[in-house]
């Protein structure tokens, strides 16, 4: 069966994260992904490959699971038969995606006025740290740059003297899932006008973007609302953070209604309507004194797990501290395939995280698997360009186009 995006050719110039992850998204969702390569492989073919911790049998994990599904096509476009080759492809595709720095794409003349020439349905997307315009455009950037520039670390942490970086790469996550989000804007309006468009995305904007009511707060208060560090807990409402519990820890949110029903857990109800403790604002004023009565209560328990199965029901929302490792044999994130098994030809069977747009008309694709450096440059430049073997030969022995090893 065909997926939602089957029909769609995307040629993927992006490297390392803020770009690959959304052109895995759009390939995911059925799209054909080339990743046009450089002749010495996209950088995350390597990247980590020799620490036993973040790699499986001698491969990155990161372009393991970044790559999944795309086609490998090596084309050295700091050469002019590179580049003509290339411009025969953008006249076969719908999107080119990249991440490279203010400036290249035109410097190697693939921006999109160039390719927009030749396919004017083209739809280019560069996702930048800082964007393209703005005087920060130049700066070099990687997630953490932007967490810092973004305002995320000054609220990160647990006192004002230790400021942290979120354990997820979140600035060039968003990046990526904001590009994916313009390029499909983009194939719809494309339906109605005929013509492609340039998007200019930059993870610091979309990364910013995200902010909830902070900068509300502070720019609405003149600055006399400054978000701050709260640690393990919520800065505004009390209860909600991370309490520690016997064998781990256990997060909950007991404010508004459900303090009601975190007393009924704890056996004492009567504390919903004790006036120091019965509205948010109480509670707040008091947080030390209410985490410490949470977890004495808890550690009067044998585990977290029964801890989980009383707050559940009582209808507090709630749940254990997971480890990664405990993520992946957990039984509803197994029967949702939020985790996926798969079984790569050369890595063998581990598991990654499943794609999450879920429809009721495309079933998920079990063929997780990334590409070989340029395994797939005589399938394209054969059916694609129409190139006889003797010609892809002589395109081989030019080094116009390569194939090599994982």
């Amino acid at each position: 069966m065909s997926k939602p995006l089957a029909g769609v050719r995307v040629l993927d110039l992006t490297h390392i994260l803020s770009g690959p992850f959304a052109t895995m998204t759009l390939a995911d969702l059925g799209a054909e992904v080339v990743k046009v390569e450089p002749p010495e492989g996209e950088r995350t073919r390597n990247l980590l490959a020799r620490d036993p911790k973040h790699s499986i049998a001698g491969m990155g994990a990161y372009f393991l699971c970044l790559s999944r599904n795309k086609k490998s096509l090596v084309i050295d476009l700091k050469t002019a038969a590179g580049r003509e080759l290339f411009y025969e492809l953008v006249a076969h595709a719908d999107i080119v995606c990249d991440n490279f720095s203010v400036g290249v794409t035109a410097k190697l003349g693939i921006d999109h006025d160039r390719l927009a020439a030749i396919n004017p349905r083209i739809i280019t997307c560069s996702v930048t740290g800082f964007g393209e315009t703005g005087p920060g455009r130049n700066r070099t950037a990687f997630d953490q740059v932007v967490q810092a520039y973004g305002g995320n670390m000054s609220i990160t942490g647990n006192d004002a003297e230790h400021p942290l970086r979120s354990g997820l790469p979140i600035a060039d996550l968003g990046g990526s899932l904001f590009g994916l989000v313009g390029i499909l804007t983009a194939l719809y309006e494309r339906e109605r006008s005929g013509r492609g468009q340039h998007l200019d995305i930059s993870i610091l904007d979309c990364y910013y973007h995200c902010h909830e009511v902070n900068v509300h707060q502070c720019s609405g208060s003149d600055g006399a609302i400054q978000p701050t560090r709260a640690g393990r807990h919520l800065a505004y409402l009390c209860p909600a953070g991370i309490y520690r519990a016997p064998g781990g820890n256990i997060t909950l949110m007991g404010f508004m209604h459900h303090w009601k029903d975190l007393c009924k857990a704890m056996g004492r109800p009567e504390l919903a309507t004790d006036v120091n403790y019965a509205t948010d604002a109480a509670r707040l004023a008091q947080r030390d004194q209410v985490v410490k009565m949470i977890e004495d209560w808890m550690a009067g328990f044998p585990d977290v797990a029964t801890i989980i199965e009383l707050l559940e029901a009582h209808g507090v929302p709630c749940a254990p501290v997971l480890s990664i490792a405990e993520t992946l044999t957990h039984p509803h994130l197994v029967a949702r395939g939020t985790v996926r098994t798969v079984n790569d030809r050369f890595a063998g069977e581990f598991q990654i995280p499943g794609m999450p747009i879920k429809t009721s008309e495309y079933p998920d694709n079990p063929d997780y698997r990334a590409p070989t450096l340029g395994e797939h440059n005589r399938e394209l430049l054969g059916t694609l360009l129409g190139r006889s073997t003797a010609e892809i030969d002589a395109l081989h022995a030019s080094g116009t186009v390569i194939e090599g090893k994982m």
